[in-house]
């Protein structure tokens, strides 16, 4: 498999250019067959998205390396960092086959789940969960179909549990099962999970999600898993179960960051109370300073029709107000007809947005104690973005290793060009999911006098700095360990 190293980014013409033009927010698009082919995928870079996202629950190991060489490819023939994310697609409970396929499910009726795969009554469901039978108690409820069919268990023996039909619709083969508020005790990660995640971490991928998440300890044991494979993926909790809501500080705590995963989470809650609980997910995200997507049909109608509906350009406006890093296109840029104009309508919906982010009251500094990043560090960030407010600097630049320094900052969401410098390539493709973070390859970061030359020279040539500009950098004088204690502030001459 090609690696990320056989596709050096380095500092490019359009680079900045791309950035100053783009929304701050940043942009996750699914990878499929609407967007196959190196010319596409650079087409979507040029037009704003930052990081593509792979799929698991769909395609095979062969086809999403395809779509990874591509992806390198096209970030290489732009010029931009472009970060990966693998999605693994975790314990979805499936129906079997239907004796009657499709089947309408009518009010009232009462239908069986049975043992095995296969149904051979128009009335038996099977599953390919096989302790669903044995778990499932009177008076849960069963969702299917994506929520649009409920039923709920009014009796149950040693080998089937009878439900009730209480929300009338149709079903068919192999959809989805949701179970809210049953207990079951399913993995979180499945086998085909195990060999995704290894296979993620064997092809320096950035970002690995996790689904179904219940406990903090299934973030843990994922960590630990890509660890021994010696990947420094970054873990994302995806967020779908009331269990997980019930220990949100808890998984934002374990987690490197958050997926808002409102298709499933719409389901297995009470849908009423998803937009609350997603302002309640970004906020914990926010004061802990964990980055977070939203995602999930935030321009759903465009997978058919050229333009979107006033609900969703509203939508994603909304999570970029209450704080999101990113918002992320599924089947719109995978399957869709409009790929392109969905993530060019997302940009635009995001630009007009964010003016409205320099006439919010400033947001107080971010609570860093399980950031993982050093209190000194974070202090000292928050110090040089309201010292850069003060002197209406022209770029803000911090030096990292890891990337903490970075998305320290952009948890301020401060409008003035920040940019995030680092030796680690990995660190760099980090940052595409840090809100307002523009990553910049070359940079001689473990020397001061000659990163701020770098910059400067770099500015210059691109057209971003002229005589007089201020420019603030963050950086360590190795003075306290492992922390940033530096800021310097450099006037154009």
């Amino acid at each position: 498999m090609t690696k990320s190293a056989d596709f050096p980014i380095t500092a490019t013409m359009n680079a900045p250019a791309r950035f100053l033009s783009l929304a701050r927010t940043k942009i996750v698009a699914t990878v499929g067959p609407a967007c196959r082919g190196v010319e596409k995928l650079a087409a979507l870079i040029e037009a704003g998205v930052d990081i593509f996202r792979l799929n698991m629950a769909h395609g095979t190991l062969e086809d999403h390396a395809v779509a990874l060489a591509d992806i390198r490819a096209a970030s290489a023939q732009v010029g931009c960092i472009v970060g990966t994310l693998v999605d693994l697609a975790g314990p979805k409970i499936r129906l079997g086959e239907l004796q009657q396929d499709p089947t309408m499910c009518a009010l009232g009726t009462e239908y069986r789940f049975i043992r095995g795969t296969r149904s051979t009554s128009p009335t038996d469901l099977t599953s390919n969960y096989d302790r669903l039978v044995d778990e499932l108690q009177i008076g849960n409820t069963v969702m299917l179909a994506d929520g649009t069919v409920g039923m709920q268990v009014a009796s149950r023996t040693d080998d089937a549990v009878t439900c009730r039909v209480t929300a009338a619709g149709i079903i068919r083969s192999r959809q989805g099962i949701n179970l809210p508020g049953a207990k079951l005790t399913v993995p979180a990660m499945t086998a085909d999970d195990r060999i995704h995640a290894a296979w993620a971490a064997k092809n320096e991928i950035d970002f690995v999600s996790l689904s179904f998440v219940r406990t903090p300890v299934e973030i843990l044991q994922l960590k630990d898993l890509l660890l021994s494979q010696n990947s420094s993926a970054l873990v994302i909790a995806k967020i779908e179960k009331g269990e997980a809501l019930e220990r949100l500080e808890e998984i934002v705590s374990a987690s490197d960051g958050i997926m808002v995963a409102r298709g499933d989470l719409g389901v297995e809650t009470d849908v009423a109370e998803m937009p609350v609980a997603q302002k309640r997910i970004i906020s914990v995200c926010r004061r802990m300073v964990k980055p977070v997507i939203v995602a999930t049909q935030m321009l759903d109608s465009m997978q058919r029709s050229p333009r979107p509906t006033r609900a969703e350009v509203t939508d994603i406006a909304n999570a970029i107000l209450d704080g999101a890093d990113a918002c992320m296109l599924s089947g719109e840029t995978a399957i869709g007809d409009f790929p392109l104009e969905a993530v060019n309508t997302m940009d635009r919906v995001m630009r007009a947005t964010e003016r409205m982010l320099d006439q919010q009251q400033q947001q107080p500094p971010p609570q860093v104690a399980h950031s993982g990043v050093h209190p000194i560090t974070a202090a000292t960030v928050y110090g040089a973005s309201r010292i850069a407010a003060q002197l209406a600097a022209r770029l803000v630049v911090v030096a990292t290793r890891s990337g903490g320094t970075a998305r320290v900052l952009s948890k301020l969401h401060e409008t003035i060009v920040s940019v995030g410098v680092s030796d680690s390539e990995a660190t760099l493709r980090r940052m595409t999911l840090y809100w307002g973070i523009m990553p910049l390859a070359g940079a001689p970061v473990s020397n001061g006098p000659q990163l701020r030359s770098f910059i400067l020279d770099w500015g210059r040539s691109e057209g971003l700095l002229k005589t007089g500009d201020r420019v603030v950098f963050v950086t360590g004088s190795e003075v306290v360990p492992t922390a940033h204690n530096l800021v310097v502030v450099h006037e154009v001459e």
